[in-house]
């Protein structure tokens, strides 16, 4: 450690008084110098160039967990805990999580029960979907963004995008999600008591297609947990640190998050580090 540290320095100090401060010789460091890399080393600087391009693909989002499983799929065998050292030495730290969601002060109408009651888990797509919708700004405005996810696989099966808040929003996304997925039977349709949810129009689609209405309590947002998930990420990895000059720009921007890496290719915790895409794939495989 000494010895790199010098190297490092060497253009600011003399080697000389840097040798003499750490209390090493400089014999000592011009040998450490022209010495070959050992092979530890070395693997740590092959493994880094996996570790970077995860990252990079990642949009510089993903942690040493997620990192890792990536490295692992490509063939590469290492250890979680040397996955992390490399990470902290050379600074690739992914960006923390942020929450926080809009609130809607509409006046509400039908409310359901909240029949999901925290049940995140399916066990086959197409039996529970959860929605709801968040916003963006733009040099133009508001921009809403409406999504449905399949609970089975975490998959976004639906989304739409608009400047206005309304329950054509969330019946784009929940139109989306019904083309997409063949008109499922015995589908639970969770979200949050918001007006455009309550909605006549939003609840005639419901019932007809014999979708069951399912809604979180009052004020209660850990009800719906799975999809503040989904737009916290989509905030924390994409656009909180984006400008968009237009709505159209940010449009594009949550198109290519959603179906070029969130769906594809986004590493999942509660799918064992799968995409939404690749678990299905295994799922009907098995």
């Amino acid at each position: 450690m000494r010895f790199a540290f010098i190297a490092k320095h060497r253009s600011i100090w003399p080697v000389a008084w840097l040798c003499e401060a750490l209390d090493v010789s400089r014999s000592g460091f011009h040998a450490w110098l022209t010495r070959a890399p050992s092979a530890r080393s070395r693997h740590d600087e092959a493994l880094l160039g996996a570790i970077d391009r995860s990252f990079k693909s990642s949009d510089r989002t993903y942690g040493a967990r997620r990192v890792w499983h990536d490295v692992l799929a490509d063939g590469v065998s290492c250890g979680l805990h040397r996955i992390e050292r490399l990470m902290r030495e050379n600074g690739l730290r992914a960006r923390p999580r942020r929450r926080g969601l809009p609130k809607d002060t509409g006046e509400r109408t039908v409310v359901s029960q909240n029949l999901l009651d925290r049940a995140f888990e399916a066990s086959a797509p197409n039996r529970k979907w959860v929605a709801d919708f968040t916003y963006l700004w733009t040099a133009e405005g508001w921009l809403y963004v409406a999504a449905v996810i399949d609970l089975f696989s975490r998959r976004v099966v639906g989304w739409a995008m608009k400047a206005e808040m309304t329950a054509q929003l969330v019946t784009d996304a929940l139109i989306m999600a019904i083309w997409r997925r063949g008109r499922p039977d015995s589908l639970m349709h969770h979200s949050d008591q918001g007006s455009q949810y309550t909605s006549e129009q939003f609840q005639r689609l419901m019932a007809d297609h014999g979708i069951t209405c399912s809604m979180s309590r009052s004020g209660n947002v850990w009800d719906n947990a799975a999809m503040e998930s989904f737009f916290s990420s989509l905030k924390t990895e994409r656009t909180a640190r984006k400008v968009y000059r237009t709505r159209d720009d940010a449009r594009a921007d949550v198109f290519d998050y959603i179906e070029r890496f969130y769906n594809p290719r986004r590493r999942h915790s509660t799918l064992g580090y799968l995409s939404p895409v690749e678990f299905e794939e295994r799922a009907m495989l098995a």
